[in-house]
């Protein structure tokens, strides 16, 4: 019996797995998603991805298995929250923070949603992983926001326009780009949070 049968399946493919090193899967998964911000899912491939990043193929098939397994992957890669450490100490103020922080990152991430869209209807993985990294930590880090306002007693609690906050946020980031043809800048959203976001929770 060879070492690697002694040692079994689970094993071989541990130790294929830890020949790329964790810079160069980042290198692979920042590829994927800005080829597919460029020409949109349907026309990136996993050939394309290896000729890009100078790797055989079968190395990311190996990895990865399948293209949305690849994606899926790139996209936790990139999870982080936006609005993480926003706490200036006034709700209205911590909203128009994240509304500039929101701004600064509309293009790339409102790009690479828009260029999903049809994929994650698709593909239950991929609107999985979209979600828990694009959608997930910046509602959390939204409701947490209004949580701290709540408590200054800023606002009331059962105030009923609180649970629509992170959808007019989130929702407004997707729909300039439709009706404008522009997307959602940082001056653009500060602009928003105080003529809808702000009246609508009795705030000035």
């Amino acid at each position: 019996m060879t070492s690697q049968a002694a040692d079994g399946p689970e094993t071989v493919v541990a130790s294929r797995r830890s020949k790329i090193t964790p810079e160069r899967e980042q290198e692979f998964f920042d590829a994927v998603l800005d080829r597919i911000r460029e020409c949109g899912y349907d026309s990136v491939t996993m050939e394309g991805i290896a000729a890009s990043t100078r790797c055989s193929k079968s190395t990311l098939y190996r990895q990865w298995k399948t293209k949305p397994q690849f994606v899926a992957a790139a996209l936790r890669s990139n999870r982080r929250s936006r609005f993480a450490g926003i706490d200036t100490g006034s709700l209205a103020e911590d909203l128009r923070q994240a509304a500039r922080a929101a701004g600064e990152w509309s293009g790339k991430d409102t790009k690479l949603l828009q260029a999903l869209g049809h994929a994650i209807m698709r593909d239950k993985e991929l609107q999985r992983a979209l979600r828990e990294t694009l959608v997930e930590p910046e509602i959390a880090a939204l409701k947490e926001i209004l949580r701290r306002g709540v408590e200054r007693g800023e606002v009331r609690a059962d105030h009923p326009a609180l649970e629509y906050v992170p959808a007019q946020m989130l929702g407004v980031l997707r729909v300039r780009p439709v009706l404008e043809g522009e997307y959602a800048d940082p001056d653009y959203l500060v602009r928003f949070v105080e003529a809808a976001v702000l009246p609508a929770l009795g705030l000035t």
